[in-house]
């Protein structure tokens, strides 16, 4: 007799013989009727697919199994790793943001200066290359003793430039593309507003009458019979000496009075060569016996 699924309505034999098979879950049970030796080959029929709402059998693509996550077409894969020049394409960024940085630093932090002359000998020589603090000039004023960049007193006549101008010629002469048309000088703070300095016949120098031992001087002396000075320094203004005495354009000649606010900032430490790398020297103080 052949398989038939249970529940067909149809009423069985009560001397029939039969064997019941269980099958998996979904799959349909086969019973053969016939004596239990009977030998008889049983196929399972494969579990039917679940019917969708509607009635009808879900599609192929509704039963086809899951891949393992990491395996899809989209967004499956792992990242490709880098290639060895992929850097490039971050170059230009990073190389703004460098200009940039160094812009700011240069225009607000620190600045590096080159020394041209023999005016500060022996503290500096010609071709030195000191660092510049201008964030200390904001703190407190320059005080007596330290040695200070500032922009040329007595400046030309700047070129008429417009707007747009003016912005890229200080971005370049930031970056150290173009050079300011005014040079800027070193020299080392002598008197402060109100001091009166005179330089004397053995070329001591004394502000308000009280003499100055400045033990970075090694050099020559500017030995006058006259003398020089005196000079009152006005409220607002610095007065400026070179460490070389005898070869120095400073605030005795041509300088004049330094305004406060032609200071750059206070040169703090040598950079090159490395030979002479280290703090600029300093240790001047007032005589005890004036």
């Amino acid at each position: 007799m052949p398989a038939r699924p249970p529940g067909s309505g149809e009423q069985e034999e009560p001397n029939a013989p039969t064997t019941k098979l269980s099958a998996p879950v979904g799959a349909e049970t086969a019973r053969i009727d016939g004596p239990p030796d009977a030998a008889s080959t049983v196929k399972i029929p494969t579990p039917r697919a679940a019917e969708s709402p509607d009635g009808k059998g879900a599609s192929p693509e509704e039963t086809t199994p899951a891949e393992p996550a990491g395996k899809g077409r989209k967004g499956g894969k792992g990242k490709r790793p880098k290639g060895p020049f992929s850097f490039l394409k971050e170059l230009p960024a990073l190389i703004v943001i460098a200009f940039v940085l160094a812009l700011l630093i240069k225009s607000f932090l620190v600045q590096a200066f080159f020394i041209p002359s023999e005016s500060m000998l022996p503290t500096l020589k010609p071709g030195d290359r000191v660092l510049v603090n201008k964030v200390v000039k904001h703190l407190h004023p320059p005080r007596r003793f330290d040695v200070i960049v500032f922009q040329n007193p007595h400046p030309g006549r700047q070129p008429d430039r417009g707007v747009i101008s003016s912005f890229f010629h200080w971005i370049t002469e930031g970056l150290g593309v173009s050079t300011p048309e005014n040079e800027d000088f070193i020299k080392r703070v002598i008197g402060l507003p109100g001091d009166t300095v005179e330089e004397r016949a053995n070329s001591d120098i004394y502000v308000s009458r009280n003499r100055l031992v400045e033990p970075y001087l090694n050099g020559p002396k500017d030995v006058r019979p006259q003398g020089l000075g005196p000079w009152h320094v006005p409220k607002g203004d610095l007065f400026v000496l070179g460490d070389n005495r005898t070869n120095s354009n400073d605030s005795r000649f041509g300088l004049g009075y330094i305004p406060l606010d032609k200071v750059v900032g206070k040169a703090f430490v040598i950079i090159w060569p490395p030979s002479r790398f280290g703090g600029i020297a300093g240790g001047g103080h007032f005589a005890s016996g004036g």
